[in-house]
């Protein structure tokens, strides 16, 4: 089982899967900083200056040894944001991607000579 495991772990495919979450997390955090550092601010301005952050409805107010119940529709509008930014991100890629792919194959294989031997072998004995 360990020998299985071991080259399991070893394919490619679990390497390369492994560095695309890494750099996924990385990517996450790059967009998630993208929206609130740089494009909720100008948004805030547009519409008079308003923080998404701190955008919430107060259900229960805060009593005696309980905490408040609050909706955070700013944060869920901020998330919603950085969802919106990396499926476009991974969507252009993915198209990039699949033009390559098709580049691929489209190239035209070329035939060994065994292949072109073999061939006039068969026509000649069709004859």
């Amino acid at each position: 089982m360990l020998q299985e495991f071991k080259k399991f772990a070893i394919k490619g495919n679990v390497i390369d899967m492994a560095v695309g979450i890494i750099i996924g997390a990385a990517f996450g955090k790059i967009v998630s900083s993208l929206v609130a550092d740089i494009i909720m601010p100008p948004i805030g301005i547009l519409l008079g200056g308003v923080d998404f952050s701190n955008l919430s409805i107060t259900l229960k107010k805060a009593s005696e040894g309980a905490t408040a119940i609050v909706i955070n529709y700013g944060m869920f509008m901020n998330t919603l944001i950085d969802f919106v930014i990396i499926a476009f991100a991974v969507f252009i890629i993915s198209k990039q991607l699949n033009k390559l792919k098709k580049k691929e194959a489209a190239k035209p294989v070329k035939t060994t000579e065994d292949i072109l031997l073999l061939r006039e072998i068969r026509d000649f004995l069709k004859k």
